[in-house]
C-alpha cells in the first residue's frame, strides 16, 4: 500500500488544531456575548418590523385621505357644501400632508366665491405660514393670499412678499412677476417694472400666453417696447 506524500498527515493534523482553536474561539464568544447578539438581533428585527408596520400605516392613511378629499370635490361639483365642507375640514387639520394643505386650498377658494376675501385670505396665510407643509403648497398659498388682497396692501409689501417668485426659474413667475411689476409702477421704479415685464414677456412656456400678452401692453404704456416670445415664435 502506497504511503501518502511526506508533510500531508501533518498538514491535516494542524488543519484539524486551527479548526478547534477557532470552533473554541467561537463557542467563547458565544458564551461571553451570546445574550448581547441574541438581543441586538431581537430589537432589529422589531425595528423593521415596525418601519414597515409604519411604511403601511402611511399609505393606508394617505389612500384613506386621498379618498376623503376626492368625494369632498365630487360633492364640490355637485353644489354639496354641506357635506364637503365638514370633510375638507377634518382634512385641513390633518397634520402637515398635501391633503391637508391642498383642502384648506380649497376651503379659502370657497369662501371666495362667498365673497369673503378676508376669511380666504386667512386661509391661505395660514398655508403659507405652515413649516409643515412642502413649498409649492406654501408659494401658491402666498401668491393667492397676496392676490386675494392686493387692493388692500402697500405696494412695498406686495414686492416684498413676492420678489422671491418673481423670478424667471419661478413656477409661478408670470402671475408673481405680473403683480410685482404693477406694485413696482406705483412705487416709481418705472425701469425695475419694465425690466421685470420684458423677461415676462419672455417667459417661455413657463408663462400663459395671456400673461405674456398683458405684460407687453403693460410695458407698452410705460414707453418700453417688449416682444411677446409667442409672436416670435409665430413669425418663425
Amino acid at each position: 500500500m502506497a504511503l501518502p506524500p511526506s508533510g500531508t498527515t501533518d498538514e491535516a493534523f494542524l488543519r484539524e488544531v486551527d479548526e478547534e482553536y477557532r470552533r473554541s474561539q467561537v463557542i467563547g464568544i458565544w458564551q461571553k456575548y451570546g445574550r448581547v447578539i441574541i438581543a441586538a438581533v431581537i430589537v432589529f428585527l422589531v425595528a423593521v418590523a415596525g418601519f414597515l408596520f409604519w411604511q403601511h400605516q402611511t399609505a393606508s392613511t394617505q389612500g384613506a385621505r386621498g379618498e376623503q378629499y376626492d368625494a369632498a370635490l365630487r360633492e364640490i361639483e355637485q353644489n354639496q357644501l354641506d357635506k364637503a365642507n365638514p370633510q375638507l375640514a377634518t382634512l385641513a387639520t390633518s397634520g402637515g400632508n398635501g391633503y391637508a394643505a391642498m383642502a384648506a386650498i380649497v376651503e379659502a377658494n370657497l369662501l371666495l366665491q362667498k365673497k369673503d376675501a378676508k376669511g380666504a385670505a386667512a386661509k391661505f396665510a395660514a398655508v403659507a405660514g405652515n413649516s409643515a407643509f412642502a413649498q409649492p403648497y406654501r408659494d401658491y398659498a402666498l401668491l393667492r393670499q397676496t392676490a386675494t388682497e392686493y387692493d388692500t396692501l402697500k405696494p412695498e409689501v406686495v414686492v416684498s412678499r413676492l420678489q422671491g417668485l418673481a423670478k424667471p426659474d419661478s413656477a409661478w413667475f408670470g402671475s408673481a412677476g405680473e403683480m410685482v411689476a404693477t406694485a413696482q409702477i406705483k412705487l416709481g421704479k418705472r425701469a425695475e417694472a419694465g425690466k421685470l415685464l420684458q423677461q415676462i414677456a419672455q417667459g417661455g412656456e413657463n408663462v400663459p400666453d395671456t400673461t405674456r400678452q398683458r405684460a407687453v401692453q403693460l410695458a407698452s404704456v410705460l414707453g418700453i417696447e417688449v416682444l411677446d416670445q409667442s409672436k416670435e415664435k409665430q413669425a418663425q
